[in-house]
């Protein structure tokens, strides 16, 4: 019996020691912390650090001193409704001596009807990165009008949170490694939102023997990966795989030919890249496409639009066709910058616009409750999914859904009838197909590409 009681202090001594290792962040004041970005007011009272809305200043933010890389982060968080705030971690100030302001990750906390607390935001970067669209329980974690304990795990290039024991996001991203930890008092503009608080207690961090502390991980917690061209372990075990690898034209061939274009399309530091053409439509090397055909899989692509141009993904694209005329050849996920490609001002509603069931049906926001507008990153790399499931298909664009539909409804064919496809017999309605990546004549940049066949 004593020897059962050895081996069981022995396996509990690692958790021990870990507990013994916590840091309380606000026991010694706010000395190790100081003001970045904006003035908002913060007071630290009674082991409770609370943050006031000011008018005219930007995001302010209660920084630490110290800079971390890995660690576990444990606080609790009360915010008033209406109200938007956020957690910094590993984050970092540009231009610092011009006063400068803070960017990288923030860890959510917010009140609004999309429940995205707990998701991971890019400040000043890259904007969502680990929205909660693929959680519905995550999404239902945090509580509005009392207090929501929160944990972050940052371990290397994995970022994980748990909002009141529900893990929320599971993120894979290497830009940042080391930086500090913000609690964020968010800019107003509305009058009546001035005086709003956000209120912190408990907040601490481990740093040593993080290994030993980390929770499980849940599997059915949707991973998003920025790793460029890159498996994660996670997308192997769900049977993702990479559609493009990243150097080499393997897998993909002209639309015209068995070869791969000689010329208009490049590869190299880890981009598949479409060039600028001379004002023909075709562009130079024409489209190219996938040499499998898919039924049933979801699909991931990061692409880059040049300032004004035109691309576009095709699925379920029947080889024959493509090869008479490309533009009837599949269904699109239209590809184009809004505000300054003419094409996306034509069609009707919009249905010419970034992440369109190109000239069908037009993108907008179906996952947030309070916002219409889709999630455009700009001249940054934005991600287009397609999910094909049988009949029901979806386009998703930075993890936001913009257009669902169901391909052998009456309703779709209704659109094809009105539409230029409407000669094209059994238009969108194949059971397989290729997919296609359009050459514009336009330059656009593509990475991590893959799919995960259903």
């Amino acid at each position: 019996m004593k020897y059962i009681l050895f081996l069981l202090l022995l396996l509990l001594i690692p958790t021990l020691h870990a507990q013994e290792n916590w840091q309380s962040l606000f026991q010694t004041g706010l000395s190790n912390f100081h003001q970045l970005n904006g003035t908002a007011e913060y007071v630290l009272k009674d082991g409770i650090l609370t943050g006031t809305t000011k008018h005219h200043t930007p995001n302010s933010f209660m920084a630490t001193k110290q800079r971390y890389s890995d660690f576990i982060l444990e606080f609790e968080v009360k915010i008033d409704y209406e109200m938007n705030s956020g957690v910094q971690i590993r984050s970092n100030v540009k231009d610092a001596k011009d006063g400068g302001y803070v960017f990288g990750y923030q860890v959510e906390i917010e009140t609004s009807p999309r429940k995205w607390a707990g998701g991971i935001y890019d400040e000043s970067r890259r904007d969502w990165l680990y929205p909660l669209s693929h959680n519905p329980k995550g999404q239902n974690a945090f509580i509005n009008g009392t207090w929501n304990a929160y944990r972050i795990e940052a371990v290397g290039n994995h970022l994980k949170t748990w909002v009141n024991g529900i893990q929320c996001a599971n993120l894979v991203d290497d830009w940042t490694a080391e930086g500090f930890i913000g609690f964020q008092v968010h800019s107003i503009d509305e009058d009546e939102e001035a005086g709003k608080k956000v209120q912190w207690k408990n907040a601490r961090i481990l740093t040593e023997n993080v290994a030993a502390a980390l929770w499980e991980t849940k599997e059915e917690v949707f991973e998003i990966s920025y790793l460029t061209n890159q498996l994660t372990p996670y997308e192997v075990r769900k049977g993702w795989r990479l559609l493009w690898d990243g150097q080499t034209t393997d897998g993909w061939r002209s639309v015209d030919s068995l070869n791969f274009p000689q010329k208009g399309w490049t590869m190299e530091e880890g981009l598949l890249r479409v060039e600028k053409g001379n004002d023909n439509s075709k562009g130079i090397g024409g489209d190219i496409m996938t040499v499998d055909a898919f039924t049933n899989y979801e699909l991931t692509v990061d692409f880059r639009l040049t300032p004004g141009a035109n691309s576009g993904i095709k699925y379920l694209v029947d080889p024959k066709l493509a090869a008479q005329n490309d533009e009837f050849c599949g269904l699109e996920y239209q590809l184009i910058d809004d505000e300054r490609h003419p094409d996306a001002k034509q069609g009707v509603n919009g249905n010419r616009t970034l992440g369109s069931l190109y000239d069908l049906i037009p993108a907008g926001n179906l996952t947030e409750a309070n916002r219409d507008e889709k999630r455009v990153k700009g001249s940054r790399f934005n991600r287009a999914r397609i999910v094909v499931r049988d009949g029901h298909v979806e386009h998703w664009l930075n993890d936001v859904k913009v257009v669902a539909y169901d391909r052998y409804s009456q309703v779709f064919d209704a659109l094809i009838s009105h539409s230029k496809y409407s000669k094209v017999e059994g238009f969108g309605r194949h059971a397989m197909g290729h997919i296609l990546l359009q050459d514009h004549d336009d330059q656009v940049e593509f990475k991590n590409i893959k799919i995960r066949e259903l």
